[in-house]
């Protein structure tokens, strides 16, 4: 059963925000580009904006209703908000930074995330992990019935972010609370939430499990949001009980999935391995082309090879010996290619 259920619809600059979400005592995320009108749903569940129409629930309890002109103040929401640059008072303490959401005896939340050492120190003394730990202790302060978090992981260098991800993850699962994050990056959507809610213009385009988004993408966008590779082309059924796909440039690729017309052909970077040739094996699409650039990302890198990006370990690469400017063949299986109707 959802804890909180939200449906508004609001007029922004661009576009308008028509939205209906049920969140369980989970985390989801709320994940599209920037410009999406991600943040002001954020801003609609903690009421500090009020929408033209809808309805927003908690437990039971009636947040906001535009038929019955019911809109509780933020103060009267249970809701614990944490800012994308944290806004933490630079002048006070951990602990009083802490203590300034209403909450009087402090010392055991701020224990509980490891802050006790740092209960002292003033922002400008911490880390960024450790202000994100702050600016959530406060939030939980407020003793809330609903968590939301505005893009937490942005104000944090990359080295930082991975480390973070990993602890704000481990967190939010032990609270079980019904958590809203917004961001732009699906792999921090991924990381910490149990569902993604994919917003494009102000509508969500697909609800799922990070896993699900992956291996059915509803649109392009999704396919292209998730990490996709996305190539258009023509399909028609092949032989074999394989669908053959000719892209603009000629290349041939196959697929299990069934479909004929105007198709994009999504292969995700961790489902392509590069070689100097061809491989020997069942392998069917191989898409041979430049390296045009290679990216490290962590013990692994991203290889861009012509219309295509693969991720491969760091040391197949060095083993590779791989440079820009030389061809190489980037194979992937049609089982792992998947076909969504362009048009």
């Amino acid at each position: 059963m959802d804890a909180l259920h939200v449906q508004i619809s609001h007029d922004l600059r661009a576009f308008r925000v028509e939205l209906e979400l049920g969140v369980r005592r989970e985390t989801l995320a709320l994940a599209g580009p920037s410009g999406a009108g991600k943040t002001s749903v954020l801003r609609a569940i903690a009421g500090l904006l009020t929408p033209d129409r809808g309805r927003i629930e908690c437990d039971g309890e009636v947040w906001f209703d535009h038929e019955q002109k019911r809109n509780l103040a933020p103060e009267e929401r249970s809701v614990g908000l944490v800012f994308q640059e944290f806004a933490l008072f630079p002048h006070l303490t951990v602990e009083q930074n802490v203590a300034y959401a209403g909450r009087k005896d402090v010392h055991d939340l701020i224990a509980r995330l490891g802050l006790g050492s740092l209960a002292h120190a003033r922002p400008s003394d911490l880390s960024g992990g450790e202000r994100q730990r702050v600016a959530l202790a406060r939030a939980l302060a407020r003793r809330p019935r609903v968590l939301l978090l505005d893009e937490p992981l942005a104000a944090l260098d990359a080295q930082t972010r991975l480390h973070v991800r990993a602890e704000l993850r481990e967190r939010l699962h032990e609270l079980r609370l019904p958590t809203v994050v917004v961001t732009h990056d699906y792999a921090d959507a991924a990381a910490l939430a149990d569902r993604v809610a994919v917003m494009v213009a102000g509508r969500v385009v697909q609800v799922g499990a990070p896993a699900e988004l992956i291996a059915s993408p509803a649109d392009p966008f999704v396919a292209d949001f998730t990490g996709g590779n996305l190539l258009a082309g023509r399909a028609r059924i092949g032989a074999e009980g394989l669908t053959e796909v000719v892209l603009a440039d000629g290349t041939r690729l196959y697929s299990t999935d069934g479909a004929e017309g105007d198709v994009g052909v999504i292969v995700y970077p961790w489902e392509i391995a590069v070689a100097r040739h061809a491989p020997a094996d069942s392998t069917q699409n191989h898409v041979r082309a430049p390296v045009l650039s290679l990216v490290p990302v962590g013990n692994r890198v991203r290889v861009r090879i012509g219309l295509v990006t693969a991720e491969i370990t760091a040391a197949s690469a060095e083993r590779l010996d791989l440079r820009p400017g030389e061809t190489v063949v980037a194979s992937f299986k049609a089982t792992g290619t998947r076909l969504i109707p362009l048009g």
